[in-house]
């Protein structure tokens, strides 16, 4: 991995909180994601389901943890399964983790090779009740593939199918949608390398430059600084492009006058970051392209304020709500006649506005959190306010990642990138 190493007090940490919330006498699994094939010998590189890693720290694919608190065996309460390497892995494909590393990496004592796997699983399953299982349930979520989770969870039921099964996924919604204090570094570090690619391309975009030029400087400067890569597919998006949400092409060319938007961020140990911002190609923005964008920094900075303990994700989007109607009135977007005739299912701001402001933010880029309880300190969010007018030509979308304090305003991750219309109209002709 190109990342440092990270303490595994985190991961034993995490542990506990998860069995802290399992009934008596229950059993959980949890499986490393499969190697996806594209096509003959090729795949798409691993990355690591966020749960098992969440809990380990293990980056390798073959991975199982079991967790059984009650197991009459001390060393069988916690066991961690690694594919056993040997010297031809170690040729091909560089050597795995032995059992002192894996036991470093996650803080798991008993770490044993994948293929003690079936003995032990029939051992444990004769002491338990519950059997916890590890079902996607992020409410974004579209699956359509069948995971090795999966295909375990299917094995399991139908070999014992008098267990109770429980789901982990709401206890993992709760505890990992509040972030320890290394988490919260590794979120950091993932926004200051996002900064230096996003500094590095100020200076570069003129008249001409293409989308898929900006995005190489941006993975060149994050390979560069140990990160993996994106964390998310980045979206590059000039002109009119701006006005397709998840447009991800970025093969146009950048003209004169236009703005850029660009949503592109770095991850780092897996942990994401997620940035929007919106340039003018020319290094200056128009009048009018000024006021729009001096429009949604200012709904960002009031969002921001909003995000604190008690509040219920949904009131705060309703809320935000109220401030860009506003701001379309001022924009003369909107008429007062239009917003009396709204659709309550469908406000009037919508055309200019589709997507939410804030979203949970972590190990994924959506990340866990249960978006009817209420915001607790230590929770990571986005604010991105956006207002996209195909008419004109452009679109404005602003992010940043802010971190819920126990009381006052949230820490911005992001506070070091530059955001300022005049602060990247000076950067850009600097």
């Amino acid at each position: 991995m190109k990342y440092d190493p990270i303490s595994s007090s985190l991961f034993v940490k995490n542990r506990k909180k998860f069995v802290s919330q399992l009934k008596p006498k229950s059993f959980a699994f949890f499986n490393s994601n499969d190697i996806y094939p594209v096509s003959a010998d090729s795949t798409l590189p691993f990355a690591q389901h966020r749960d098992i890693f969440y809990l380990t720290g293990v980056d390798q694919e073959e991975s199982v943890l079991f967790l059984f608190p009650d197991a009459k065996k001390k060393e069988y309460r916690e066991i961690l399964f690694v594919r056993e390497t040997n010297e031809h892995i170690a040729i091909w494909e560089g050597a795995k983790l032995t059992k002192s590393e894996a036991t470093k990496t996650s803080g798991v004592e008993t770490v044993l090779w994948l293929d003690e796997l079936d003995a032990v699983f029939s051992e444990l399953m004769e002491e338990v009740e519950n059997v916890y299982i590890n079902i996607n349930g992020h409410y974004r979520a579209k699956v359509e593939t069948e995971t090795r989770e999966d295909r375990f969870i299917k094995k399991v039921k139908k070999d014992f199918s008098e267990k109770n099964y429980e789901e982990s996924n709401p206890i993992l919604q709760r505890i990992r949608s509040i972030k320890e204090k290394e988490e919260l570094e590794l979120i950091q570090k993932a926004c200051d390398i996002t900064e230096k690619g996003f500094r590095r391309l100020l200076p570069f975009v003129k008249p001409g430059v293409w989308e898929y030029e900006i995005e190489a400087e941006l993975i060149h400067e994050f390979v560069k600084n140990r990160s993996k890569g994106f964390a998310y597919t980045p979206i590059v998006a000039s002109g009119n492009n701006a006005n397709v949400l998840h447009y991800i092409e970025n093969n146009q060319q950048c003209k004169k006058g236009e703005l850029i938007l660009m949503d592109v961020a770095a991850e780092y140990a897996n942990y994401s970051s997620d940035l929007t911002r919106t340039i003018p190609v020319s290094g200056l923005f128009t009048s009018r392209q000024k006021e729009v964008y001096n429009a949604v920094n200012r709904i960002k900075k009031e969002a921001t304020q909003m995000l604190v303990p008690g509040v219920i994700i949904k009131d705060y989007h309703a809320e935000i709500g109220k401030l860009m109607t506003s701001a379309l009135l001022d924009l003369n977007l909107l008429d007062k006649v239009t917003i009396q005739n709204e659709d309550p299912e469908w406000p009037a701001y919508k055309k200019y506005f589709m997507h939410g402001t804030s979203h949970h933010m972590g190990l994924d880029t959506h990340d866990y959190g249960i978006l009817t309880d209420p915001i607790e300190k230590n929770m990571v969010f986005t604010v991105e306010p956006g207002i996209y007018i195909p008419e004109e030509g452009f679109g404005i979308r602003l992010e940043d990642d802010v971190v819920v304090q126990e009381t006052g305003s949230p820490f911005n991750l992001m506070q070091n990138i530059p955001i300022e219309a005049e602060e990247i109209e000076d950067l850009m002709n600097s």
